[in-house]
């Protein structure tokens, strides 16, 4: 038990991940005799983020998690003890250790679901002083979840769908929960894979990767690999003395690009020849460790067509400086030119991959059309969120005891809408997006074809719609206390 508890901590907040108010306001509900009342929470977004006109709903599978194996530990309850006044009673400690989520019930959008201002991602219920526990926790595994998965849908949509994507954001995310938040995110907003091989692990995440120009200028070019033999890919004839075969494609190739033999450099060669035996199935290669044309693009293609004479495949390059755009089109046309010299036709659809601190503007410029990039590994840009650091989620109290409650406070974008509520998405008879609709809990459903007279988030007057089709969005996931569904985005 120990051990699957700690499992599931490596994905989801601690209790005590919270804010010391929360636990103020239970000992104040506990000694107005109301921890126990019946409440309900919204959790929700004022606004789009990065200036657009939706976002993604995500962090579900998390907050359930975290919900499914909710307690105080004593270690817990010690802690907050020794922070709260001295008089606190015994029985209000008890009551802390005492808590679960078997009361707690969860409906909400789900996993990777288009969101918009004001519709709840999440509605808790359950007892007053634990549904008020648990806000920031909650606000945590969402806020920060949406907004990724919403940053990476944007980038997906600026790449276009053929395009693939790969997130490399480890190194610069904040911390390593965000690191292992951002790479299982954005997988959800539209990246097909990341480099994190945690978020691997733990979420099922697809892995990927390269090599660094650091595994490049380890070698020198005097090493000696222990056994530079390699059977062919079929597994049926001799082996074959890769690097002597290297040896021969190169003077062929400098010929054909017209370089001198002394060009390409030796150690990046003997990289690329030792990383094409441990990977024959996998070989690539990083092209700008010391020069794309004099140096790498030959040693790359000497050891591609190496293998190739072998029958295996090299599965890529990657470029990580220079006009990205440009070199790409320039590389696809020398391995055109290479494949029919060589009668190599293969060589001509080698994937290229580039990276180097991309952003949406960069990414537009290297979809575009005729772009000979295939692949795009993006990781400030995507994880880091630098265009709006935070969603906005807020967490808000709209019933209490089956009586609605409001907030009105001088800000009316502050304000709340009461009551418990369902929410409906209207859409035309092509399936187009109408609005969603908000209602009370204990309304009746809009049905299709049905004429609505609605209010649009901050219009001054109604409107009048008549959807052809209507979808309930919140769903119901756990159920006092016990998960009812599996979130459709789950990992293994």
């Amino acid at each position: 038990m120990a051990a699957e508890r700690d499992a599931e901590g490596q994905a989801a907040a601690r209790p005590l991940l919270t804010d010391f108010y929360q636990a103020t306001m239970a000992l104040g509900y506990w000694r107005a005799g109301r921890a126990q009342d019946p409440a309900e929470f919204e959790l929700f977004f004022r606004r789009c983020p990065f200036g657009g006109a939706f976002a993604l709903a995500a962090g579900l599978r998390d907050c359930l998690r975290f919900l499914r194996t909710f307690r105080l530990l004593d270690s817990d309850v010690r802690f907050l003890a020794s922070m709260l006044p001295p008089d606190t009673e015994p029985a209000f400690l008890a009551h802390l250790r005492a808590l679960d989520c078997s009361a707690v019930t969860v409906r909400a959008l789900p996993e990777g679901s288009l969101a918009f201002p004001g519709v709840p991602l999440l509605q808790v219920s359950g007892p007053l002083l634990l549904v008020q526990l648990l806000e920031t926790p909650l606000l945590c595994l969402v806020s920060y979840a949406s907004l990724v998965a919403t940053n990476a849908a944007r980038l997906r949509l600026i790449a276009g769908p053929n395009k693939r994507l790969l997130e490399l954001g480890l190194r610069r995310a904040q911390g390593p929960d965000g690191g292992l938040t951002a790479s299982t995110y954005c997988y959800l907003g539209g990246f097909d894979s990341s480099s994190n091989v945690l978020a691997g692990q733990l979420r099922g995440v697809p892995v990927a990767g390269t090599l660094a120009h650091s595994f490049i200028t380890s070698f020198s070019g005097s090493e000696v690999p222990p056994d530079p033999m390699l059977a062919p890919a079929s597994g049926k004839g001799p082996r074959v003395d890769l690097v002597a075969s290297v040896k021969l494609w190169l003077e062929r190739v400098c010929a054909h690009l017209g370089l001198g033999l002394q060009d390409p450099h030796r150690g990046e060669r003997a990289a690329f020849v030792a990383y094409a035996l441990a990977f024959p199935q996998a070989f690539q290669g990083l092209l700008d460790t010391y020069s794309v044309w004099r140096s790498g693009l030959p040693n790359f293609l000497a050891v591609a067509l190496a293998l190739g004479e072998m029958g295996y495949r090299a599965v890529g390059v990657r470029l990580d400086s220079g006009d990205l755009l440009q070199q790409a089109q320039e590389i696809r046309r020398a391995f055109q030119t290479t494949a029919a010299q060589f009668q190599a036709p293969w060589l001509e659809a080698v994937p290229i991959a580039v990276s180097n601190n991309i952003d949406e503007e960069e990414l537009a410029r290297l979809a575009q059309e005729g772009s000979e990039v295939n692949i795009i590994g993006i990781g400030t840009s995507v994880v880091t969120c630098p265009q709006q650091p935070s969603l906005g989620c807020v967490y808000k109290l709209v019933s209490v005891g089956g009586q609605p409650r409001m907030k009105l406070t001088e800000d009316p974008e502050k304000q709340t809408l009461p009551g418990s509520k369902a929410a409906f998405r209207l859409l035309g008879s092509d399936g187009s997006l109408l609005l969603d609709l908000l209602q009370l809990a204990e309304e009746s459903p809009p049905q299709a074809g049905q004429e609505l007279r609605v209010w649009p988030r901050g219009a001054q007057e109604p409107c009048t719609v008549r959807p052809a089709q209507v979808e309930p969005l919140l769903r119901l996931w756990l159920q006092q206390g016990k998960v009812t569904a599996a979130p459709p985005f789950c990992f293994s």
